[in-house]
């Protein structure tokens, strides 16, 4: 089942309108998160918001937004007044213009979203709009209002619904002379550049992205596996990292490192890339791997697995 829409509304092209619910293409919810807790107690930390100077805790309904204009003064904006805002893009996605994919510079690229009909109308005119973006292999440009923000989104085809990636402004994007201006001038030879590109010819492959394994998510996994089975965990040694003195050398040795691997083919011992399980169901399986994971679950935890940060 999708997850609830961020935003619902229209989609419009020129005259041509219908409903449309946009849906995050990206999850992080699957991801190992942590708990803050005090670690006296095994009990979890909660912050309050409390009022700067008296100290006192404030209820939600009397938090209001403000801008800040020196220290100690601020505009009040109301939520009402946001709301008031009048901008078209709050419930239509109007289409400005087409243009090159190619054309749109990655560091504009924010978040993809999922663009789909909403309810059983529209699709006719959802498939008109889709089908006229794929056909002229363009890239469709339009605005649209999440959070309270105006944001540029590009709309593109994908399966049978539309993809919509939100893109930043001009102002938000710095400018690569702030960081780039004091690299060397560094003149490559092109016995340098014979040996990098046949580095690279060694490891060509093709972008899938199922053969991927995030190793850091692995690895806190069998940690808290490791600590819920009451095993020793120890340290493993970090990877140092070494300066090259003879950058031809490094190059050379490189070339035949890569040829070898290239000839022994997949390293034994490989992991294939997991699939990703729904939440964290790998951390709640039993550590024996005897028992279901809808009875471990149930269980309550044993006196040696007190909830305390290690």
């Amino acid at each position: 089942m999708a997850p609830r829409a961020n935003w619902k509304g229209f989609l419009r092209l020129s005259l041509v309108t219908c409903p449309v619910a946009l849906y995050p293409a990206t999850s992080e919810s699957e991801k190992i998160s942590f708990n803050q807790l005090n670690r006296a107690t095994g009990h979890r930390i909660k912050y309050l918001k409390v009022d700067s100077d008296t100290g006192d805790e404030v209820p939600n309904e009397e938090i209001v937004k403000g801008y800040k204009v020196d220290t100690d003064t601020f505009i009040e904006v109301t939520k009402e007044e946001l709301e008031n805002v009048a901008l078209e893009s709050t419930r239509t996605i109007e289409i400005d213009e087409f243009v090159d994919k190619t054309e749109i510079d990655p560091r504009y690229l924010i978040r993809p979203y999922y663009l789909r009909p909403d309810g059983k109308v529209g699709h006719d005119a959802f498939a008109v709009i889709r089908e006229t973006i794929r056909e002229m292999n363009k890239v469709a440009i339009g605005r649209v209002v999440l959070t309270n923000r105006e944001h540029i989104i590009a709309l593109e085809p994908l399966d049978k619904g539309l993809m919509g990636t939100l893109l930043r402004y001009p102002y938000e994007v710095r400018d690569p002379k702030e960081y780039f201006d004091e690299i060397d001038d560094v003149k490559v030879t092109k016995d340098m550049l014979d040996l990098a590109r046949h580095i690279v010819e060694q490891k060509a492959g093709s972008f899938e992205p199922d053969k991927f394994e995030d190793q850091y998510e692995t690895a806190l996994v069998d940690l808290i596996n490791q600590k819920r089975a009451g095993k020793p965990i120890t340290p493993k040694e970090r990877p140092r990292g070494e300066n090259v003195v003879d950058l031809m050398d490094a190059l050379r040795k490189s070339v035949g490192g890569a040829a070898a691997e290239t000839r022994a083919g997949p390293k034994k011992g490989t992991k294939k890339p997991r699939k990703a399980a729904a939440g964290q169901k790998e951390m709640l399986m039993p550590i024996a791997g005897k028992k279901p994971a809808k009875e471990a679950a149930a269980k309550k935890p044993a006196t040696g697995a007190r909830r305390k940060s290690a």
